[in-house]
């Protein structure tokens, strides 16, 4: 058993009894007896369960915050009012075991049935953490309708987390998809930098740079997850040559502050992570009391976008519900589009035009004009549609 196996059996809890006692320890019997009622959780721990590691414990700093809502079962996950199972409908994407083919050019590979720590807005929470629903054994067809499909250059392996995989799997992995001529680009997305960053070994750090261009899009939701052994971990990742970006999900009683964004963004920009995604939490049963509304995202944006370097400003997008893929999503800046003109806001709400380019006859033939239509203006909103339209009519009359 390796050492950050060992660690990740001897000191996380998950059980309910176990949770129950730690929570006394720490922070008394009244907060344990008003907080971990053991048989009112168990229909929420039987639904999805527990396993919280000594370094997500140690981000808890007090009952209630942004690490205890991510991480202790509350009886909400219970409350289903409009969550769907499967919210993103990757089963009907699945053409293989563990594969999900959503976009043109990439894939997804489920490749690890469990995490160190389980978040309790896990949208995979219907096959996390059971290894009949991700199952080892069916990596063959996976690997086969890779290679069967050219298109795909790009390859994210999760799961679960595929950290939680041992080197020499992991490395049989790479390998395999390394084998894989059109395959360029092969992902990692892990939590395990924040939940267990023993796991970022010497051994695996020099085993993975013999198959670059290797990618890690962690998952980091507050500040307080990047503590001097996560930072570390990262800082053992980067100087294996692995680039790092980071999805955080926005979270009700987590992050839904402009000012928490922003301290998240600096210091992971500090820690040579780029930010790349804020996502909307899913629309997944269980999961429903995390949700803000989209209103709060672009808040979010807004403060963070020419208030802080672009660096620290992710994309927010909603992975649109029922399979639609990932939507962009940013505040109104522009006001008006004509033909001749933008008319737009900053960040401070200063409104500003830009000039269309007006389309000039070259001067080099002034004789010739250009005929009507091999010029195309760009209009929008109603002049678009009349645009448009009228295009359609000069070509149906001829």
């Amino acid at each position: 058993m390796s050492d950050w196996q060992k660690v990740l059996k001897d000191e996380s809890i998950s059980t309910l009894e176990g949770l129950r006692a730690y929570v006394a320890e720490r922070f008394g019997e009244d907060a344990a007896e008003r907080e971990i009622d053991v048989e009112a959780l168990r229909p929420a721990f039987d639904n999805f369960q527990m396993r919280i590691t000594r370094e997500s414990l140690s981000q808890i700093r007090e009952v209630g915050d942004a690490n205890w809502n991510q991480f202790i079962p509350s009886v909400q996950e219970l409350e289903i009012v409009d969550g769907v199972i499967d919210s993103l409908d990757e089963d009907g994407d699945s053409p293989v075991p563990n594969i999900t083919h959503r976009y043109p050019d990439r894939a997804l590979f489920l490749v690890s049935p469990v995490c160190a720590s389980y978040c309790r807005f896990c949208t995979r929470r219907r096959k996390v953490g059971d290894p009949e629903k991700i199952s080892l054994r069916e990596y063959e067809s996976a690997f086969q309708y890779l290679a069967a499909h050219t298109e795909i250059r790009d390859v994210i392996l999760s799961g679960g987390d595929p950290m939680m995989l041992s080197d020499s799997r992991l490395e049989y992995i790479f390998q395999r998809l390394r084998a894989i001529p059109h395959i360029e680009i092969i992902r990692l997305g892990s939590r395990i930098t924040s939940h267990l960053p023993e796991r970022v070994t010497p051994e695996f750090c020099e085993m993975v740079q013999k198959y670059h261009p290797i990618f890690m899009n962690t998952h980091f939701n507050h500040p307080s997850e990047l503590t001097p052994a996560a930072v570390a971990a990262l800082d053992r990742l980067s100087r294996a040559g692995i680039s790092l970006g980071c999805q955080t999900v926005l979270l009700k009683g987590v992050n839904d502050d402009p000012h928490i964004m922003m301290a998240l963004m600096h210091a992971l920009l500090r820690a040579r992570v780029r930010p790349y995604y804020i996502y909307m939490a899913d629309q997944v049963a269980g999961g429903e009391h995390f949700r803000t509304t989209v209103q709060k995202g672009l808040e979010i944006i807004q403060a963070l976008r020419g208030w802080t370097s672009g660096l620290a400003v992710p994309q927010f997008v909603i992975d649109a519900p029922g399979g639609g893929g990932k939507v962009p999503l940013l505040p109104e800046y522009v006001e008006e589009i004509t033909e001749d003109e933008v008319v737009f806001r900053n960040y401070e709400g200063k409104r500003f035009t830009y000039k269309q380019p007006r389309q000039l006859v070259p001067e080099s033939a002034p004789g010739i004009a250009a005929e009507a239509h091999d010029v195309v203006p760009i209009a929008a909103g109603k002049a678009a549609k009349k645009s448009r339209a009228a295009r359609q009519r000069k070509s149906m009359n001829g």
